[in-house]
């Protein structure tokens, strides 16, 4: 039979603390958890944040206000500084305008509070040059973003046409508009290098912007598609991967996999990334 034990919980919070935060939120309770656990157990020393390698460097915490975000436009880079008199309060899902050197751009919030320290402490950054939150997204600044996406649907067709005039051998994965619309973007995938320097001057004269083309892998296509594994969840590229590790069949090797290497494959036509999950670094 089972036997539940009716005391309390202990979490090593004051009575006051926890009532505080249980009015915030039960998300932002379990997060105060969480960070603190993390922070007894590693004494600000790097260490398995996301299970993949140890660091034995200390490396500093950054001070700063940071949020982790989810653009298109911010290539590279899934972190935006909140400057301290902007007085902004911000959530996770909430839609906000980044501006990165002269240009302005839409942005989703994913990831806020401590935890976003906690991360970039595992990554080893600090100090570099963050893109800075302009402020929240107003009614009228979703307007724009409905355009810009309408606008991008009306591209394909146009992008298409002038692949085939030049004879190019690319595929498109996606298009993205700038915020303020200075530049628009073509993400696409080749078999080997493309000159598109005709494409591009032909682009910039019919949709009078500036005009990047972005040649991607197969495992970022994937990224940006999107969707189901074999396992039944979402592609771990999108759930959590930051980065893509070279994946062998050594590795299936080790874990005695070979027989089934019909299966090991990805969506992208890779070796599934899931399979450096469980190798010792």
């Amino acid at each position: 039979m089972l036997h539940i034990d009716p005391s309390p919980i202990t979490t090593g919070f004051s009575e006051p603390f926890l009532e505080k935060q249980a009015f915030l939120g039960t998300n932002n309770l379990f997060e105060t958890i969480l960070v603190k656990s993390i922070n007894e157990r590693h004494a600000n020393v790097s260490g398995c944040f996301s299970c993949c390698r140890c660091y034995s460097d200390k490396i500093r915490v950054e001070n700063r206000n940071i949020i982790e975000v989810s653009c298109n436009g911010l290539l590279n880079c899934n972190f935006c500084e909140v400057l301290p008199n902007s007085n902004l309060e911000l959530f996770p899902e909430d839609f906000i305008i980044v501006q990165q050197d002269d240009s302005l751009e839409v942005a989703q919030v994913k990831l806020i509070g401590e935890i976003v320290k906690l991360k970039r402490h595992y990554f080893g950054l600090f100090g570099e040059e963050l893109p800075k939150v302009d402020r929240k997204a107003t009614v009228e600044d979703l307007e724009r973003i409905r355009k810009n996406i309408q606008d991008e649907e009306k591209a394909i067709p146009i992008f298409r046409s002038a692949i085939e005039k030049y004879n190019l051998n690319m595929k498109l994965v996606s298009i993205h508009y700038q915020f303020d619309r200075k530049k628009l973007f073509f993400f696409y995938t080749s078999d080997g290098r493309v000159d598109f320097r005709e494409l591009a001057k032909g682009l910039a004269s019919e949709f009078k912007t500036r005009i990047e083309l972005r040649q991607i892998g197969v495992r970022d296509e994937a990224k940006k598609v999107g969707g189901v594994g074999s396992c039944g969840r979402e592609y771990c590229c999108i759930s959590f991967l930051t980065s893509f590790k070279r994946i062998t069949t050594q590795l299936a090797n080790e874990q005695n996999l070979l027989a089934n290497m019909g299966k090991l494959s990805g969506p992208c036509g890779k070796l599934k990334c899931c399979l450096s999950f469980e190798v010792d670094s």
